[in-house]
């Protein structure tokens, strides 16, 4: 977008359309993996981001990023490329407002989010050891390396490998996590060169509201995709309240008692009316 692209070719994505080229760069094939692990978290510092690699602040793009817009996906806190071939995946939280947008790939899914910091770099640094001991307290296997920007932590759990990278910027942190099946996350994987590509050519908008360190910055929607998923969300809500009533009435055995009609007629025993018994009629 803003860098040295070299073009690639793949499939368009589906839904919403993204019109656009995906973005590689050479020198992510420059940084060794290995990290020593008694200084896993030292205080090196991370690699100098040129005019050529993002993540950019919006304020220094803006006048750039007007012509391309319509190339990429603006979630209000963030404004990502979307990959080649990309679904988009939101999830919401139960009062239906969005929480996180994913790219879904056929590697993998790619989540970037943005976050309050302060003015001085280092956030990432204590936020990936926080995470690390997370991790490992659930079990996984996390092993610290070195990318474009520096540290980035890779997680081997039972259910998907995961790749985190983070980058500081001006009052803010950008996180992303790469996300597939079993080494998928390991180094020179289509899934890791895919994150990095994505990292290099994101946007955040941090906006002038203080806010608390760490503080997820708000994810905002495109109109046109907060409205069909408004509608979805009322769809679901729908179904749900007639699978509620149905359950209620099942539970209630059925439709409500009718009364039967009076009869019209004497009413007769096992073996006829008093009457018929007796000869009588």
């Amino acid at each position: 977008m803003f860098g040295r692209k070299k073009s690639k070719g793949g499939d368009r994505v589906d839904a919403p359309q993204f019109d656009d080229e995906y973005t590689e760069y050479d020198e992510y094939e420059e940084y060794d993996e290995t990290v020593d692990e008694a200084d896993e978290f030292g205080d090196e510092p991370a690699p100098a981001r040129g005019p050529e690699i993002g993540p950019y602040d919006y304020e220094d793009v803006a006048g750039r990023l007007e012509a391309i817009a319509e190339q990429r996906l603006d979630l209000g806190s963030v404004i990502v490329p979307v990959p080649p071939g990309g679904q988009l995946q939101v999830e919401m939280t139960p009062d239906g407002t969005p929480q996180a947008v994913h790219l879904a790939t056929q590697h993998g899914r790619i989540t970037v989010a943005a976050y309050a910091a302060p003015k001085s770099a280092g956030q990432w640094r204590s936020v990936a050891a926080d995470l690390a001991e997370t991790l490992r307290k659930d079990g996984a296997q996390v092993s610290v390396v070195q990318g474009p920007w520096g540290r980035e932590l890779h997680a081997v759990t039972q259910g998907a490998d995961l790749r985190f990278i983070g980058v500081d910027g001006h009052r803010w942190m950008v996180r992303l996590v790469a996300a597939g099946p079993t080494g998928a996350a390991d180094e020179n994987t289509p899934l890791v060169a895919a994150a990095r590509a994505v990292m290099g050519e994101t946007v955040v908008r941090r906006g002038d509201e203080p806010l608390p360190v760490r503080e997820p910055l708000p994810v905002v929607l495109p109109q046109e995709l907060a409205d069909q998923l408004a509608a979805a969300h009322q769809q679901q809500l729908a179904a749900q309240q007639q699978a509620m009533q149905a359950q209620m009435d099942a539970m209630q055995g059925g439709p409500a008692y009718q009364p039967e009609a009076a009869p019209t007629e004497p009413r007769r025993g096992a073996e006829g009316s008093a009457m018929q018994q007796l000869g009588l009629n």
